[in-house]
Protein backbone atom coordinates (compact mmCIF):
# COMPACT_ATOMS: atom_id res chain seq x y z
CA UNK A 1 0.00 0.00 0.00
CA UNK A 2 2.54 2.67 0.90
CA UNK A 3 4.08 2.37 -2.47
CA UNK A 4 0.87 2.80 -4.20
CA UNK A 5 0.39 5.58 -1.88
CA UNK A 6 3.94 7.03 -2.98
CA UNK A 7 2.89 6.68 -6.82
CA UNK A 8 -0.35 8.46 -6.09
CA UNK A 9 1.43 11.69 -4.65
CA UNK A 10 4.03 11.40 -6.87
CA UNK A 11 1.43 11.87 -9.93
CA UNK A 12 -0.11 14.62 -7.51
CA UNK A 13 2.48 16.48 -7.56
CA UNK A 14 3.48 15.98 -11.30
CA UNK A 15 -0.60 16.86 -12.13
CA UNK A 16 -0.23 20.25 -10.24
CA UNK A 17 3.29 21.02 -11.41
CA UNK A 18 1.79 20.37 -14.86
CA UNK A 19 -0.67 23.06 -14.71
CA UNK A 20 0.92 25.32 -12.56
CA UNK A 21 3.46 25.79 -14.67
CA UNK A 22 1.56 25.90 -18.03
CA UNK A 23 -0.50 28.89 -16.45
CA UNK A 24 2.84 30.29 -15.34
CA UNK A 25 3.72 30.21 -18.90
CA UNK A 26 1.08 31.21 -20.30
CA UNK A 27 0.67 34.46 -17.82
CA UNK A 28 4.40 34.67 -17.96
CA UNK A 29 5.38 34.01 -21.37
CA UNK A 30 2.52 33.81 -23.72
CA UNK A 31 0.56 36.90 -23.24
CA UNK A 32 3.41 39.72 -23.07
CA UNK A 33 4.60 38.09 -26.42
CA UNK A 34 1.30 38.52 -27.55
CA UNK A 35 0.78 42.17 -26.63
CA UNK A 36 3.77 43.28 -28.43
CA UNK A 37 3.14 40.80 -31.77
CA UNK A 38 0.61 41.00 -34.19
CA UNK A 39 -2.69 41.97 -32.39
CA UNK A 40 -4.89 39.82 -35.09
CA UNK A 41 -2.96 36.69 -35.16
CA UNK A 42 -3.25 36.83 -31.36
CA UNK A 43 -6.26 36.15 -31.31
CA UNK A 44 -5.95 32.90 -33.66
CA UNK A 45 -3.16 31.97 -31.71
CA UNK A 46 -4.71 32.12 -28.06
CA UNK A 47 -7.96 30.14 -29.09
CA UNK A 48 -5.23 27.42 -29.99
CA UNK A 49 -2.90 27.27 -27.30
CA UNK A 50 -5.83 28.20 -24.85
CA UNK A 51 -8.13 24.75 -26.50
CA UNK A 52 -5.24 22.75 -25.96
CA UNK A 53 -4.23 23.72 -22.40
CA UNK A 54 -7.75 23.69 -21.61
CA UNK A 55 -7.67 20.12 -22.31
CA UNK A 56 -4.45 19.67 -20.15
CA UNK A 57 -5.59 21.27 -17.35
CA UNK A 58 -8.95 19.39 -16.66
CA UNK A 59 -6.98 16.41 -17.53
CA UNK A 60 -4.87 17.43 -14.54
CA UNK A 61 -8.10 18.14 -12.73
CA UNK A 62 -9.28 15.22 -12.86
CA UNK A 63 -6.17 13.43 -11.99
CA UNK A 64 -5.68 15.98 -9.01
CA UNK A 65 -9.61 14.49 -7.48
CA UNK A 66 -8.50 10.98 -7.68
CA UNK A 67 -4.96 11.28 -6.42
CA UNK A 68 -6.04 13.75 -3.62
CA UNK A 69 -8.91 11.88 -2.67
CA UNK A 70 -6.71 8.34 -2.17
CA UNK A 71 -4.34 10.32 -0.40
CA UNK A 72 -7.07 11.82 2.22
CA UNK A 73 -7.93 7.82 2.34
CA UNK A 74 -4.41 6.59 3.07
CA UNK A 75 -3.94 9.07 5.35
CA UNK A 76 -7.46 7.97 7.45
CA UNK A 77 -9.58 10.85 5.48
CA UNK A 78 -13.16 9.86 5.08
CA UNK A 79 -16.40 11.33 4.19
CA UNK A 80 -17.60 10.98 7.61
CA UNK A 81 -14.61 12.48 9.06
CA UNK A 82 -15.83 15.57 7.49
CA UNK A 83 -18.84 15.54 10.02
CA UNK A 84 -16.44 15.17 13.34
CA UNK A 85 -16.64 18.58 14.39
CA UNK A 86 -13.70 17.77 16.37
CA UNK A 87 -11.29 17.28 13.73
CA UNK A 88 -12.96 20.12 11.57
CA UNK A 89 -11.64 22.63 14.54
CA UNK A 90 -7.84 20.52 14.02
CA UNK A 91 -5.38 21.80 12.33
CA UNK A 92 -5.38 19.64 9.55
CA UNK A 93 -9.36 19.44 9.23
CA UNK A 94 -8.65 23.55 8.57
CA UNK A 95 -5.92 22.92 6.11
CA UNK A 96 -7.68 20.08 4.51
CA UNK A 97 -10.91 22.08 4.51
CA UNK A 98 -9.45 25.09 3.12
CA UNK A 99 -7.62 23.37 0.17
CA UNK A 100 -10.95 21.50 -0.86
CA UNK A 101 -12.74 25.05 -1.02
CA UNK A 102 -10.04 26.76 -3.02
CA UNK A 103 -10.03 23.61 -5.61
CA UNK A 104 -13.62 24.49 -5.85
CA UNK A 105 -13.16 28.02 -6.31
CA UNK A 106 -10.42 26.60 -8.78
CA UNK A 107 -12.68 24.55 -10.69
CA UNK A 108 -15.90 27.61 -10.69
CA UNK A 109 -13.23 30.03 -11.90
CA UNK A 110 -11.55 27.69 -14.67
CA UNK A 111 -14.98 26.50 -16.10
CA UNK A 112 -16.25 30.15 -16.79
CA UNK A 113 -12.23 31.47 -17.82
CA UNK A 114 -11.83 27.97 -20.07
CA UNK A 115 -15.48 27.47 -21.64
CA UNK A 116 -17.09 31.08 -21.61
CA UNK A 117 -15.44 33.99 -21.46
CA UNK A 118 -11.40 32.82 -22.66
CA UNK A 119 -13.16 31.50 -25.88
CA UNK A 120 -15.44 34.57 -26.42
CA UNK A 121 -12.21 37.24 -25.99
CA UNK A 122 -10.05 34.93 -28.09
CA UNK A 123 -12.89 35.20 -31.19
CA UNK A 124 -13.55 38.92 -30.09
CA UNK A 125 -9.63 39.41 -30.59
CA UNK A 126 -9.88 37.23 -33.89
CA UNK A 127 -12.43 39.24 -35.37
CA UNK A 128 -11.05 42.92 -34.65
CA UNK A 129 -8.28 43.09 -32.13
CA UNK A 130 -8.68 46.95 -31.44
CA UNK A 131 -12.47 46.86 -30.61
CA UNK A 132 -14.07 47.39 -27.20
CA UNK A 133 -15.27 44.27 -26.80
CA UNK A 134 -12.12 42.92 -27.38
CA UNK A 135 -10.45 44.97 -24.95
CA UNK A 136 -13.05 44.37 -22.24
CA UNK A 137 -13.04 40.26 -22.64
CA UNK A 138 -9.13 40.04 -22.76
CA UNK A 139 -8.95 42.31 -19.64
CA UNK A 140 -11.53 39.81 -17.77
CA UNK A 141 -9.69 36.37 -19.31
CA UNK A 142 -6.40 38.19 -18.10
CA UNK A 143 -8.29 39.10 -14.31
CA UNK A 144 -9.41 35.16 -14.36
CA UNK A 145 -6.53 34.14 -15.19
CA UNK A 146 -4.59 36.00 -12.39
CA UNK A 147 -6.77 35.37 -9.83
CA UNK A 148 -6.51 31.17 -10.39
CA UNK A 149 -2.54 31.63 -10.59
CA UNK A 150 -2.86 33.06 -6.93
CA UNK A 151 -5.60 30.30 -5.89
CA UNK A 152 -3.03 27.72 -7.50
CA UNK A 153 -0.25 29.17 -5.14
CA UNK A 154 -2.90 28.69 -2.30
CA UNK A 155 -2.60 24.74 -2.71
CA UNK A 156 0.38 24.48 -3.07
CA UNK A 157 1.08 26.06 0.31
CA UNK A 158 -1.98 24.84 2.05
CA UNK A 159 -0.64 20.93 0.32
CA UNK A 160 2.23 21.97 2.18
CA UNK A 161 0.59 22.38 5.76
CA UNK A 162 -1.15 19.68 5.25
CA UNK A 163 1.78 17.65 5.17
CA UNK A 164 4.03 19.88 7.34
CA UNK A 165 1.33 21.62 9.30
CA UNK A 166 1.09 25.04 10.58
Amino acid sequence: MHGLYLASVTLHILAAVTWIGGMFFLVLVVVPWLRRGNRAAAGAFLRETGLAFRTVGWVCFGILVVTGTFNLWVRGVRLETFANRAWLASSAGHAVTLKLLVFALVIAVSAVHDFRLGPRAAAEIEADPDSHVAHRLRRQASWLGRVNVLFALALVVLGVIIVRGW
